[in-house]
């Protein structure tokens, strides 16, 4: 596989990565401009994209930085290649080994299997100026057309991808101001579904737990804000007062959930069901009830969002919201595509239909039965 170095790209079994084409009018930057805008030695600007001896955490990040402001492409086997295509497509996630991202990366694999192209896979490790530095490398030579999955809030990845001179697809990213091409999942009908069976099967008192502030499941950003509002409506629609008490901030991960869940139930008449802005989050959820002695779904309900792998086999199996997390990927490598080969997109914007899945995690509060 072809690489960057300094800059790793990660190949799953069904992807193969096979670069050729060319570099021709994508930067003039040298390693010399590099290690002037940086403050430091050329040979440390070699040192850092080769990835080699010991280098401070200070000075890499300038350095990186300065690559990506200028445009550098660090592969001297890139750089000597003219003319053609490269008939790569390239793709930045957050993180593999979530099962989110795995699942639109898998989308994406199939879709791109009969096209003629293959697939270059970079991950940011949760890292603004590490997406930023792989956009740039992808957008610079190294593919075709770029994809990028739910990028940071810092948007300086985003003001690169604007500028570049490759289509690029964002993949659930829901800020109306970019003016690139999208395919999201949908937000407020998943949640509003969720709401309205909890509220059905006889539930008044139901907790929301957010996901972090500068994550698209939080109520701060447009996606999570749609998940935030469905919630509300239906609360609103089925006459029940919105409790701020039951509404806490989680995050993307099991112990972030677990915290939230204890949370929400020392709240003096705590919820008899709670609604978690993802699955993994819902899985500590569901580890916080059993610690406090109560049982899922008979004393607490809960509900999460994304329904990936594991909500099937967890016990009790989850309910959650479906995100069309395999269609995402799927979609958004056709309408690159389409880009790629000079066609215009009706729309800019598609936006991919969720559902509820009702599993074992969910039942009437006890005592109590869903309305005839």
């Amino acid at each position: 596989m072809a690489s960057t170095p300094g800059v790793d790209p990660i190949a799953t079994s069904s992807v193969n990565v096979n670069i050729g084409g060319n570099l021709k009018n994508r930067t003039t930057a040298t390693l010399t401009d590099v290690a002037r805008l940086a403050g430091v030695s050329s040979n440390t600007v070699s040192r850092v994209v080769h990835a080699r001896g010991p280098i401070s955490e200070d000075t890499r990040r300038k350095v990186s930085k300065a690559i990506t402001d200028l445009g550098y492409v660090a592969n001297s086997a890139a750089r000597s290649l003219r003319g053609g295509k490269t008939n790569v497509l390239g793709l930045v996630i957050q993180d593999l080994s979530n099962q989110y991202f795995a699942g639109i990366v898998h989308g994406a694999s199939e879709a791109i299997r009969s096209s003629g192209y293959d697939l270059m896979l970079y991950t940011s490790s949760n890292d603004p100026i590490k997406e930023r530095e792989r956009v740039v490398a992808l957008s610079s030579g190294l593919s075709d057309g770029l994809l990028i999955v739910a990028p940071h809030g810092s948007l300086s990845s985003l003001d690169l991808a604007e500028r570049s001179r490759v289509p690029v697809i964002l993949i659930n990213y829901w800020d109306p101001t970019t003016q690139l091409a999208r395919v999201n999942a949908d937000n407020y009908w998943g949640a509003r579904q969720a709401t309205e069976y909890l509220l059905g099967q006889g539930h008044r008192r139901i907790g929301f737990i957010t996901g972090r502030p500068d994550h698209s499941s939080a109520p701060e950003r447009p996606d999570g804000l749609e998940r935030f509002r469905a919630f509300q409506d239906a609360l609103e629609r089925g006459g029940v007062a919105l409790d701020r008490r039951l509404v806490v901030p989680g995050g993307l991960h099991q112990p972030q959930g677990r915290a939230a869940g204890h949370e929400l139930l020392e709240v003096p008449d705590p919820p008899t069901a709670i609604f978690a802005a993802n699955d993994f989050c819902a899985f500590g959820v569901i580890e916080a009830v059993r610690e406090r002695g109560l049982r899922v779904p008979e004393d607490v309900s809960v509900v999460g969002f994304d329904d990936v792998p594991m909500a099937s086999q967890v016990h009790p199996p989850l309910t959650t919201v479906r995100h069309p997390l395999h269609d995402l990927g799927q979609t958004a490598v056709q309408r690159l595509i389409r880009l790629i080969g000079g066609n215009t997109l009706e729309h800019l914007e598609v936006v991919l239909p969720s559902s509820l899945v009702v599993r074992g995690s969910t039942a009437p509060p006890t005592g109590e039965r869903p309305p005839p």
